[in-house]
Parts: structure tokens; sequence; C-alpha cells
């Protein structure tokens, strides 16, 4: 049986700010606090036969796994598939203003220079399905708190990708075995198409 598991990063700079960050080139990394969530998510891991970890390209993401992951040879595939969302003029922005944004609300409207949260979700189900085309018994991914989110809500068969599952902790792993992460990613493709 392969098992998956996806795991938000730890908290960020960005995360204590309340700002909000889509481009990788502009992220600032873990906190201290994100430090020591990813060494719990380390202990969390360290019987497991991890045999790849899919992580976003930003910082954030990719700390987190190679805290993780410290003193193991376990390989890494960065997927920008696996980026955060898109939120284009929304860079730098408090919370706030993401949440009061009408793509927020609609996940079909685009956020103006960015994409839409649909538009999102279709690339974390191409990443969790490249995934899925592999065959590592065991695969990590660290990526952000929607596409986490969004995979554990369709594979708990919600008809809404945003509940009833609202906030996935850092650096808190969410297990899948092969059969549960496939009809989620379809459900996600469902939703999101």
């Amino acid at each position: 049986m392969r098992l998956f598991l996806a795991a938000r990063h730890g908290q960020s700079l960005f995360n204590v700010d309340k700002v909000v960050n889509g481009d990788p080139a502009l992220d600032r990394g873990l906190s201290e606090q994100g430090v020591e969530e990813a060494e719990r998510l380390a202990g969390q891991l360290a019987a497991l036969p991890i045999g790849l970890v899919a992580v976003s390209p930003f910082p954030r993401a990719l700390q987190t796994a190679n805290i993780a992951l410290a003193g193991r040879d376990v390989p890494h595939l960065v997927d920008e598939e696996l980026g955060d969302v898109r939120i284009g003029e929304l860079e730098g922005k408090s919370l706030d203003a993401y949440r009061d944004a009408p793509a927020h609300a609609n996940r079909k409207e685009r956020f103006p220079g960015g994409e839409s949260l649909d538009e999102a979700a279709l690339r974390y189900a191409t990443a969790f399905e490249r995934l899925l085309a592999r065959d590592e018994p065991v695969t990590l991914v660290v990526c952000h708190e929607i596409p986490v989110r969004y995979l554990a809500n369709a594979a708990a068969g919600s008809g809404e990708l945003n509940g009833p599952l609202r906030y996935v902790g850092n650096a808190a792993p969410y297990l899948f075995d092969e059969a549960s992460l496939r009809p989620a990613v379809e459900r996600i493709r469902e939703l999101a198409g």
C-alpha cells in the first residue's frame, strides 16, 4: 500500500506579519516557530521510510522539507504546480485584503493579475496525479494550506473544497493512502473544473 503525507510548511515570516505571498521569489522563509514546527514534523516522520519529498518552490516549503528530513537521504522533487495561489496584485497585502477580495469568495474569479482558486486547484490536481504515477512507497508533499485543505476535503467526500475542514495547521501531516488520494484528486478536478 502506497502512502502520501501532505503537510503545509511551518509558520513563515509572512504568516507572522499576516501578509499574503504568492510569488516564490519574494518569500521570506520560516519564523523561529516555523523552524520548531518543522523539527516536530521530523519527529512525526522519523519511522516512515520516505522515498520522495515533493515540494513547492517557495523557500518556506523547501526549508520545512529540509528540516523535516534532516540527516536522511531523500530525493527532492520541486514542483511548480505545488506553489501557493498566484495572487497577482495582492502580493504583499494584508491577509484581510486577501479575504476581502471577490476572488477569495468566488473560486472561479481570478485575483487581479493572478489566477483563480479553481485554477490553482487544477494545478494541485496535476501535481498529485504526477505523484500517483510514480512508484515510491511513501511520499511526503510539503506545500501550502490551500492544496492540503482541498485534498483533505475532497478525500472526505465534501462537495465543497473549502470545507468542512477550514484550516490546516503549519507542518501538520495529513495521511492518505493511494486508494483515498486517487479519488480525492478526481474530486478536486470535478469541483474545480
